[in-house]
């Protein structure tokens, strides 16, 4: 038996979750669904659900303050902000300092048990440090992206807009039910709207 969805197939199409680059790289094959006709390698929704679920288990067993969500591109700023917001994690949007998590000397110094990071191709930095010192990463990774550092995958469209609010209030939700803050997904008060950025 198939497993169900956290939300409809249509839905995750809706908001292009599934639409992944002109680019594969051998790390994504298998996430990728199909390649369409202009092009565009599409991402496995069926994968996707599977791996939001995982980081929703996994999440939930660590104290919030100590998960760290980074996000350098723009469309991301929003999302993390609010998803950091929702379950009480920290997060840094925009430039990250070189040193964060490894130089304790410094004012942005942060200790930290789990890093969600928005685009593993900019997002390099912070990924090479939590690999210094053996944090694990959780990245949404597109169909261009390397996943060397990456522990565990969620392929997604990690550029655009609802897609990036859809993947960070989907996480939210499942971190929160599997934690017992909500004990259905009714009493998720937040819409995808939340999470998106506006132009």
């Amino acid at each position: 038996m198939e497993e169900e969805l956290l939300i409809s197939e249509e839905e995750y199409q809706k908001s292009g979750v599934h639409i992944g680059t002109q680019v594969k790289t051998q790390d994504m094959v298998k996430y990728i669904f199909k390649i369409r006709n202009d092009g565009l390698y599409l991402l496995d929704l069926k994968i996707t659900d599977k791996m939001l679920k995982i980081a929703g288990k996994m999440l939930s067993r660590i104290d919030p303050t100590q998960i760290l969500v980074v996000a350098q591109r723009q469309y991301a700023f929003r999302p993390v902000t609010k998803f950091s917001e929702v379950i009480g994690s920290k997060a840094i949007v925009g430039r990250f300092i070189p040193g964060t998590l490894t130089n304790y000397q410094l004012p942005t110094y942060t200790e930290t048990k789990a890093i969600i990071v928005t685009d593993p191709l900019a997002d390099t930095q912070v990924m090479k440090e939590a690999k210094d010192v053996g944090v694990p990463i959780i990245a949404l990774c597109d169909a261009n992206n390397k996943t060397d550092f990456v522990d565990l995958v969620i392929p997604s469209n990690n550029k655009g807009r609802r897609s990036l609010a859809l993947v960070y209030w989907l996480l939210s939700r499942e971190i929160l039910k599997n934690r017992g803050d909500i004990k259905s997904y009714d009493e998720f008060k937040f819409t995808i709207d939340d999470f998106e950025s506006q132009i």
